[in-house]
């Protein structure tokens, strides 16, 4: 009697020890989760500032060609006019 009495407290303190690691493996999901969240909402403004940056980068693009073959235009103009090429 006594050896089934050792036996179901030792079945017992699995039992505790079993559900004590299943909260803690619940524990770390949870953690898991909101840092995967956390990561994938940086991903998403990384994204966003990467697509804002290259939009601006285009508005530049468009802006500065022009202007600069405007320039290298009226230096060649200039050159000419004053005989130096």
């Amino acid at each position: 009697m006594e050896q089934h009495d050792e036996i179901l407290k030792l079945l017992k303190r699995i039992e505790q020890n079993q559900e004590k690691a299943l909260r803690a493996q619940e524990e770390h999901l949870a953690l898991a989760q909101a840092q995967l969240e956390r990561s994938n909402k940086s991903v998403t403004e990384s994204i966003e500032l990467q697509r804002v940056a290259v939009a601006r980068q285009a508005q530049v693009r468009n802006i500065a060609l022009p202007l600069i073959l405007v320039l290298l235009l009226l230096l060649g103009y200039l050159l000419v006019k004053w005989r130096v090429l």
